[in-house]
């Protein structure tokens, strides 16, 4: 597959982590929600963020991609610290987002949602038109159902079509939270084998919260989260028994 989606970054090393979360803590109010947590991902790597539900995972990529602020410690996007960045400056500097529910607009078609992953680009929507076909290879789908109203497609169709919006941005970082959650057994795989290939084809790196194993083991790296802090991390290849049991809630 050829595709254009690569975001160049000349001025980062080679080796120079795309993301790096540095003991970052998070309040609600008064209730501390993230602890000091450190998070390196890799050019290249899919990191997974593991763990029951309630213990900071969502929390720590809102944080990452700005809708959150830190109390303390800082978020660096190849070596750049974007810890007071606003999210459209974060977005244009290389993260892209689909958030747990994936919060299409309903209301509009297909190509519609598809065009307001351009505004992540320089010069956003005004300067830029053009639909990547290589989001037609990765979800054929979309193509087909350019017209219709996002509302009116199903959830997993609902799910590609808002990764396939962030891939438009031409992100360094995807950050998908929960991205098989309600979604057919089917149409999981597709969405597994599309992010493998986006990560395969154009380098970009991608962090996800995810609860399904055959999806966790997909990664390269593993992070374990528990009452707001990480606990345990290391190779997905090397993923045991008891960690399974700890930290996934299914």
């Amino acid at each position: 597959m050829t595709t254009t989606l690569e975001r160049p970054t000349p001025e980062a090393p080679a080796d120079q982590a795309v993301l790096q979360v540095r003991g970052l803590n998070v309040y609600y109010g008064e209730s501390h929600i993230l602890r000091s947590v450190d998070l390196t991902v890799r050019p290249g790597q899919m990191v997974c963020l593991i763990g029951r539900n309630g213990v900071g995972k969502t929390t720590l990529l809102k944080t990452v991609v700005g809708l959150l602020r830190q109390r303390s410690g800082a978020v660096e996007l190849g070596g750049r610290d974007v810890s007071a960045m606003a999210p459209h400056q974060r977005a244009r500097g290389g993260i892209g987002y689909v958030p747990q529910g994936r919060e299409i607009i309903p209301q509009l078609t297909v190509r519609e949602n598809l065009l307001l992953g351009l505004e992540a680009l320089p010069g956003g929507l005004a300067k830029n038109r053009h639909i990547d076909p290589v989001v037609f290879e990765l979800f054929p789908i979309l193509e087909k159902f350019l017209n219709r109203r996002g509302g009116d497609l199903s959830g997993g169709q609902q799910q590609q079509l808002a990764i396939a919006r962030a891939l438009l941005g031409k992100p360094r970082l995807l950050l998908l939270d929960e991205p098989t959650e309600g979604i057919q057994p089917s149409v999981v795989l597709d969405i597994e084998r599309a992010v493998r290939r986006i990560i395969e084809t154009t380098g970009i790196s991608v962090l996800l919260v995810e609860q399904h194993l055959h999806f966790v083991r997909q990664a390269d790296w593993y992070y374990a989260m528990q009452k707001g802090g990480v606990v345990a991390s290391g190779s997905t290849d090397e993923l045991s028994k008891d960690v399974i049991d700890r930290f996934l809630s299914v």
